[in-house]
């Protein structure tokens, strides 16, 4: 069985080019255009600069350190290649999945892992997801093979850390992964997960999540976020502090999960909560960048917002509930002094960010200082070819190249998203207000052909 992705090319270069004409206008004027003193105007780059520093910090210990993975992941597959492939239980949570569950269960399926257990739970599905997970399983032979078993458990509606929960209580592996109903697990990356746990310290793993819907520019846009997202992961890893490990790919030792009472359905991003509460701990958290997971982005923009806010309100839930993880003496030090501390400042900037970046442009319009600007654009051009490079599927991404000199727009696209989400995410906060769980519509994130 062979997966082939929806490939559209429809005319878009509209789109991509406007984003190139106003990066080649910045570059035009930072080279034609002649700096202008006005007084008092010195002190907004000043303030700017250091503003800025903790976040220039953090990203100048993760792209220093990031380079050095590659030899740390090796480490983990010389061990790998002496000890014994633990039992795994994969966990595919599903609530209304009848578009993509059936891809989903047979990419696990595919993967060939040798002592293999897939725990599919329905959690009270209105569609079709109960009758074809039972048709699916009745109908495959690859079900009765030695080594690999598939437990369906078909519950009344009660939200994904409740039915993770059920899913846990069945899971006989030691190691517990999870992936959601709307993914496709690539064919390593069961085995390369597990690589990761070459350490009895090690909690939890994060896979590499990729976006495989790639026929609008909303997708593009989430499809580089993820790859930039993802790749700060690999300095977390070196320091055993990966602190958000997603649902849809995500792996655990069963024993930590047991010993930490299992996923909290109090929290919304249950997953986010789980990763810190491993860290709490004292566990070690890491990232398998070979490990891929594909998954569907929304693919429009009130489906996308609804996601950010709810990964926003959860996080900021986490950040409540593990306050005393911030500059803890006792916990991780990069965790607690840097990774924490520049997540938490960097939403207050974003508070801020109309008002930072409105003076910002009348300077540069004023002074006609378009250098720094200028400066910033092909540092992070550099920086995200170089991480599109270094991607494990950087074949899939090559689409990606074409975005790269222009990424400090798309950046901006997202920054609107993520502020949008805080706002809304505060006013809940104030006013008490729960979150329920948001569904987009999912069209499916692969066709499927035969060999």
């Amino acid at each position: 069985m062979k997966y082939t992705f929806r490939k559209k090319v429809p005319g878009r270069f509209l789109v991509v080019g406007s984003l190139y004409m106003i990066t080649g206008a910045v570059y035009w004027m930072a080279a034609t255009r002649e700096y202008h003193y006005i007084a008092g105007f010195e002190v907004v780059r000043k303030v700017m600069l250091v503003l800025m520093l903790p976040l220039l910090a953090k990203y100048a210990v993760q792209l220093g350190c990031a380079p050095f993975y590659p030899l740390y992941r090796r480490r983990m597959e010389k061990f790998a290649e002496t000890a014994e492939l633990p039992s795994v239980s994969v966990l595919i949570p599903a609530w209304n999945e009848e578009v993509g569950i059936i891809k989903t269960i047979q990419s696990v399926l595919d993967t060939d892992y040798p002592r293999l257990q897939i725990v599919v739970i329905n959690d009270g599905s209105t569609d079709r997801t109960h009758e074809m997970v039972t048709c699916f399983i009745e109908g495959n032979e690859r079900l009765k093979r030695e080594g690999t078993s598939l437990t369906y458990l078909s519950l009344p509606n009660g939200g994904k850390a409740r039915a993770m929960n059920s899913g846990l209580l069945e899971a006989r592996g030691e190691i517990v992964m999870t992936v959601d109903a709307d993914s496709v697990m690539d064919r390593n990356a069961i085995i390369n997960m597990v690589r990761c746990f070459d350490d009895p310290d090690v909690g939890g793993v994060a896979g590499n999540v990729i976006v495989g819907n790639r026929s609008k520019p909303i997708e593009w846009m989430q499809q580089l976020e993820y790859v930039y997202g993802f790749f700060f992961k690999r300095a977390d890893s070196l320091f055993n502090a990966v602190y958000i490990i997603g649902g849809a790919a995500a792996a655990y030792r069963r024993e930590v999960l047991q010993k930490v009472g299992g996923f909290d359905h109090s929290i919304i991003t249950e997953d986010i909560e789980m990763s810190t509460r491993i860290l709490s701990r004292g566990y070690k958290t890491r990232y398998a960048a070979d490990a891929v997971i594909y998954t569907e982005g929304p693919s429009d923009w009130r489906g996308l917002c609804n996601q950010r806010l709810r990964w926003k309100y959860g996080r900021l839930l986490t950040f409540l509930k593990y306050r005393r993880l911030f500059f803890s003496v006792r916990h991780n030090p990069y965790l607690s002094f840097l990774l924490l501390p520049t997540a938490l400042y960097a939403e207050m900037l974003l508070l801020a960010e109309v008002l930072l970046l409105s003076v910002f442009m009348v300077y540069t319009v004023c002074t006609s200082d378009y250098v720094p600007l200028a400066f910033v654009i092909g540092f992070l051009s550099i920086v995200v070819s170089c991480q599109i490079l270094a991607d494990s599927k950087r074949p899939f991404h090559r689409n990606l190249f074409w975005l790269a000199p222009v990424a400090w727009v798309v950046f901006y696209a997202v920054d609107w998203v993520e502020f949008q989400a805080l706002v809304r995410s505060i006013g809940r906060l104030a006013r008490g207000q729960e979150l329920r769980w948001q569904k987009w519509v999912r069209v499916g994130v692969l066709s499927e052909t035969s060999t």
